[in-house]
């Protein structure tokens, strides 16, 4: 585990951000012993899912199975038509 205080951050910013960007462990960054931050490489951090939601209309519209009447709606909304 890689430990850095915030004054060490604080003077030595570009490399301990450059060194926590390559590494395959996090960085915590302390503030008087408390841990406050965490730097690690971005390919480490799993993407965050937004969950789906359908609008009640669009449901109801998609159990129909007439998807193709959807399209040509949106079509003409955007002036594809």
């Amino acid at each position: 585990m890689t430990t850095v205080t915030l004054k060490e951050l604080h003077g030595a910013t570009g490399e301990i951000v450059r060194q926590a960007g390559k590494g395959r462990t996090p960085t915590y960054i302390t503030d008087r012993g408390e841990i406050v931050a965490v730097l690690t490489n971005p390919a480490l951090v799993p993407p965050k899912r937004r969950p789906r939601i359908l609008l009640p209309e669009f449901a109801k519209h998609m159990a129909t199975g007439r998807r193709g009447l959807l399209m040509s709606a949106l079509d003409a909304v955007r002036g594809e038509v």
